[in-house]
């Protein structure tokens, strides 16, 4: 791979020192990545989202290179379970990122001024890495190099933008279909599967859980009866004396055997958990309530948070 800029992965440097456009990035040699190339990759995503038209970015960024990098985040990233657990040894630090929402430059900044991923220095992100800003794509792009980097280091969590409804909304699937026109429809198919294998949650140091929304339902198991017993083909009836409203606190081990490998968390039926964990809210209000704003998750008020904390022995949220 061409390996344009410095070895520290900032890229400012290179963009103001170099005008003209970076050769086509490779897959590196050998087949894994290494700092190198993470730092030439971060460079060459900040020139080009400084002098490139979106629509030229193939020429830099071909479409097979990205699909690659994708898939291999994904199958990392796939691995994992629902919820995390980042447990630091001695002299490793834990940083937790928010939002950030296709802000190359803020995330370029940031993992410069933080210090990068390391042994000694780990990093959770918590989610909505595309829609809104303009540079979705690269933006989550670096972040996935970092994962295949470092899996052990750097952890990726979903938020309720890593969703078709919210891409197609919020603007990351026009970006991509902008960006890589014909083959754009292919390329966003990508970035779906891996959304969908993005973990929900972490506990870090076995006190703190991050997730982007919050907290959780339990399962709701209704029974369901044949409408005529013995024969193929007939579906199974909801027993309506059962109250699917009825809510209580979900527990950790719920939240692990959840399915999140959905496009969009459903906002009905029975697998409600990763809905709840990505778009749950806090509120001043004692209880658990349904989130009626949102239309999907929870509200969940300051009693619930501390039966959350004490029944998991939990210290932060």
């Amino acid at each position: 791979m061409s390996q344009p800029g410095g070895d520290d992965g900032g890229g400012d440097a290179m963009a103001e020192a170099d005008p003209s456009p970076p050769p086509p990035v490779e897959w590196p040699e050998g087949g894994a990545l290494t700092r190198d190339w993470v730092a030439g990759f971060a460079s060459t995503l900040d020139w080009c989202s400084r002098h490139l038209p979106p629509d030229r970015l193939p020429t830099v960024l071909p479409a097979p290179l990205v699909q690659r990098l994708v898939l291999a985040a994904a199958a990392i990233l796939h691995r994992e379970p629902n919820l995390v657990r980042v447990d630091p040894g001695p002299g490793q630090s834990v940083v937790v990122v928010g939002d950030v929402h296709g802000q190359l430059h803020d995330v370029i900044f940031l993992l410069r001024d933080a210090g990068f991923p390391s042994e000694e220095r780990l990093f959770v992100f918590n989610g909505d890495y595309v829609d809104r800003g303009a540079w979705g794509l690269e933006t989550f792009l670096l972040l996935l190099a970092w994962k295949v980097l470092l899996p052990n280091c750097v952890f990726l969590l979903r938020g309720n933008h890593e969703s078709k409804y919210c891409t197609s909304a919020y603007g990351f699937e026009q970006e991509v279909l902008t960006k890589y026109k014909g083959e754009g429809p292919q390329v966003y198919r990508k970035f779906l599967r891996c959304f969908e294998d993005l973990p929900l949650a972490t506990i870090i140091a076995g006190c703190v859980y991050t997730a982007h929304g919050g907290i959780f339902r339990g399962t709701i198991v209704l029974p369901s009866k044949r409408s005529k017993k013995g024969k193929k083909g007939h579906k199974y009836k909801a027993d309506s004396s059962v109250d699917p409203t009825a809510l209580k606190l979900g527990s950790l081990d719920e939240l692990l055997k959840a399915r999140r490998t959905v496009l969009d968390p459903p906002w009905e039926g029975s697998n409600l958990i990763p809905g709840d964990v990505l778009w749950s809210d806090p509120s001043l209000e004692m209880g658990l309530s349904p989130n009626k704003e949102r239309g999907i998750g929870l509200l969940w008020g300051p009693d619930i948070t501390q039966k959350f904390l004490s029944t998991n022995h939990l210290k932060v949220l």
